[in-house]
């Protein structure tokens, strides 16, 4: 589990709601201290997750422009990390 959460806005094109999500499951896991899912904890994790999601997609839209695009590339547009989770 990453230490920092992925800067979404501002990028070129637009945040996907694939990556908003997975922005919001790594807060949501970071916040409960849940390294990896279990049976127990899957459900709970992803549904806060989605509404995690959901609120951040709103916020998004609801944000200014930013004067310069974030300095790291998201990892879901990484052509590594895409090949590693088998995205590509």
């Amino acid at each position: 589990m990453c230490r920092n959460i992925t800067t979404l806005r501002g990028l070129e094109p637009s945040a996907t709601s694939e990556e908003i999500y997975a922005a919001a499951l790594q807060y949501v896991r970071k916040v409960t201290g849940v390294g990896s899912l279990s049976a127990t904890t899957r459900g709970p994790i992803e549904r806060a997750a989605i509404e995690v999601a959901k609120i951040t997609e709103q916020l998004l839209e609801e944000m200014p422009a930013r004067r310069t695009p974030p300095q790291t590339v998201p990892p879901l547009r990484r052509p590594e990390v895409r090949a590693r989770l088998g995205l590509d």
